[in-house]
């Protein structure tokens, strides 16, 4: 797994999860949704750290960001 994807897993689900993935556990809609978010939200800081026109990045961050309806 990647090691980015892994830290922001660990901010979502159990532990439990991550050590065994291959064994079937429960996920429940309130994890998948936060892990849905903080990949948005890391995907949109990546856009904002590049050294591109501000307005542009600004732009393609915020519909990024409005597109799956994360702040």
């Amino acid at each position: 797994m990647n090691e980015r994807i892994r830290e922001l897993a660990e901010k979502c689900f159990s532990y439990s999860r991550i050590v065994n993935p291959g064994e079937p556990q429960l996920v429940t809609h309130e994890e998948v949704e936060k892990f849905a978010k903080l990949i948005v939200r890391d995907c949109a800081k990546t856009i904002e750290s590049q050294d591109v026109d501000p307005s542009f990045k600004n732009r393609m961050s915020w519909a990024l960001k409005t597109k799956f309806g994360v702040e």
